[in-house]
């Protein structure tokens, strides 16, 4: 099909973040032409619909719902419908669409509809997820409420908005280093600045539409993650008080390296019971991986919770850097289990084709051997 997969965005952040005015500044931008918007209704009347500077014919509106639940269907039939309308001519061209949900929306159904269909994952591509953070209400807004989390834990750009409303620098300064913690592999951007705009928003995906190839290290997000790496913010205990209670507590970010090639078999099966076992704490997951079968080519993998998005091996190593590498945000998930699982199907080649009852029932026990 010519001209697919066409890339999609997903905007989110909580309620009052700044998400239409964001989008009614960005849709002014003509590299953003010939662009579809589905916006995400919640209630009676389309106020976003109004407050949205855009033509009723780019504007697909969702209504009597949450998108990312009761109405997860229609926008499966909402994407699919901008596919027929694309292949029989009525629209002439489409280079983007861009879904913007509600501010209570948990973006990980989104992001799943979108990845798991038979149909969608052959005409669109998750490019990525923009979430906007009220500089105001930012650290309350982390604390009272777990899906603001989560969307900063998925994004793949993080803006701050509304960073001139407010009034205690160190306030300001305590939640630009509290997202960092969250998600130390999303580049973070303030909306106020003159350089945030579609170019620095859109095609953060795995292709680098500038270099016309794929870019592993920038869709990992690692130097980001080697910065927080050896900067480490402690959260905590940085501002004298006590946080524990913070939801933000709960997100961990985990990479995994395995130097050297793993049979898919063995990554397979560590996926599969990963994803069996926690698959509803499991945020979202990037990696490259050096194949025993096929070691010159990678195979690059992306998943949301249980969802993964069909493997795609890359023709070469874009980076000559080969091994295995994975990057995965988590939530309420256990560091040690992660890694000895890990370890168990990476190091240990006598676990190519383990008893799979056996460690569907206990996982661990393999580790342990």
């Amino acid at each position: 099909m010519s001209g697919f997969p066409i890339p999609v965005s997903v905007l989110t952040g909580f309620l009052g973040a700044g998400k239409t005015t964001l989008l009614n500044r960005l849709l002014k931008d003509p590299a953003l032409a010939d662009t579809a918007v589905i916006i995400n209704e919640f209630g009676e009347v389309a106020i976003d619909h109004l407050l949205v500077e855009q033509s009723s014919d780019g504007i697909i509106q969702l209504s009597d719902g949450c998108l990312c639940c009761t109405v997860r269907g229609e926008l499966v039939d909402t994407l699919a419908d901008l596919v027929d309308r694309l292949q029989t001519g009525r629209i002439a061209r489409l280079a983007r669409v861009i879904v913007e949900t509600t501010g209570l929306a948990d973006p990980a159904p989104v992001l799943q509809s979108i990845m798991a269909h038979p149909a969608l994952v052959q005409a669109f591509r998750l490019d990525g997820v923009i979430t906007l953070v009220d500089a105001v209400n930012g650290n309350a807004t982390l604390d009272a409420h777990v899906e603001a989390v989560k969307q900063v834990a998925v994004a793949d750009r993080i803006v701050l908005s509304k960073a001139d409303l407010a009034t205690d620098p160190s306030e300001l300064e305590t939640l630009r280093a509290r997202l960092r913690q969250i998600n130390p592999g999303a580049e973070l951007l303030d909306v106020a600045d003159t350089g945030t705009g579609v170019v620095a928003l859109f095609d953060c995906g795995l292709y680098n539409p500038a270099t016309k190839s794929a870019d592993v290290r920038r869709w990992l997000g690692e130097e980001a993650a080697h910065d927080h790496d050896h900067h480490h913010y402690d959260h905590d205990h940085q501002d004298g008080h006590d946080h524990g209670h913070r939801h933000d507590s709960r997100v961990r970010s985990y990479s995994l390296v395995h130097d050297g090639p793993v049979p898919f078999s063995a990554i397979e099966m560590f996926l599969d019971l990963l994803r069996s076992t926690h698959g509803e704490r499991l945020l979202r997951m990037k990696g490259v991986i050096e194949l025993r079968e096929d070691p010159s080519r990678p195979l690059v993998i992306h998943g949301v919770q249980k969802i993964l998005h069909p493997p795609v091996q890359l023709s070469s190593w874009p980076d000559g850097k080969r091994g295995t590498r994975l990057v995965l945000i988590t939530l309420d998930m256990p560091e040690d289990y992660i890694r000895r699982l890990f370890a168990a199907f990476t190091n240990r080649p006598s676990i190519d084709t383990p008893d799979r009852a056996a460690l569907e029932n206990n996982p661990l026990a393999i580790a342990g051997r």
